[in-house]
């Protein structure tokens, strides 16, 4: 049986909003430019990455390490403060039916994010319970489009990368995926990425796959 490896922000569940804000709120507060353009350059890098991309026009003196650390302390406090507000109903109903029929045919299923909120996000809308291994910005050192996140995530699971699907809505996230050896089936956004292995439109066709 095929492994299962879902990417978490803009696959089964959507806080690309609370990125956003939180991102920019920190830049209005330092004076830094920033809006909805940018933050599309920020999908699925990492918090610090995100950060450097968001000083490019930055016009002060350099930052030190710990000044960068203290914004991205200060966004992330924002961002938890947003996600607080999340409840089960902000898993689409498909989505949660779709992982259901998947678990019950015997598949595994692996979170693979760079995100170091995946599990306070999991827990806010009770899909814990549903995966057998959670791979996320705790455990990697290097984020998308580095395979770091999936490799681990397969070790997790016990299973090599050849028997391990990657569902991704980011470009990076595909090609993390296939830089991990595992087929990469995007969605969203990455759905018409042409090294997507398949592309799909909506969650409930990940069935076909995992007959």
């Amino acid at each position: 049986m095929k492994a299962f490896i879902f990417d978490l922000d803009g696959v089964l569940v959507f806080t690309d909003r609370f990125h956003y804000q939180a991102w920019k709120k920190m830049a209005d507060r330092i004076g830094v430019y920033f809006d909805e353009q940018i933050n599309n350059r920020l999908r699925g890098v990492s918090r610090a990455e995100s950060l450097e991309i968001i000083l490019e026009r930055w016009e002060g003196e350099p930052l030190s390490r710990e000044e960068k650390e203290a914004l991205m302390e200060e966004k992330n406090n924002s961002y938890r403060e947003l996600l607080a507000t999340m409840t089960p109903a902000d898993v689409a109903d498909d989505v949660r039916r779709t992982l259901d029929v998947l678990k019950k045919r015997g598949h595994k299923l692996a979170i693979g994010s760079s995100s170091k909120n995946t599990k306070f996000i999991l827990q806010q809308v009770a899909l814990t319970d549903v995966f057998d291994a959670i791979s996320d910005g705790t455990n990697i050192s290097r984020s998308k489009p580095d395979p770091e996140v999936f490799i681990k995530a397969a070790q997790f699971l016990g299973e090599e990368p050849d028997n391990c699907i990657v569902v991704e809505d980011a470009f990076a996230g595909i090609d993390a995926a296939k830089a991990a050896g595992m087929t990469g089936v995007g969605i969203g956004d990455a759905a018409g990425y042409e090294k997507a292995d398949v592309r799909i439109q909506n969650f409930a066709e990940l069935l076909e796959l995992g007959r």
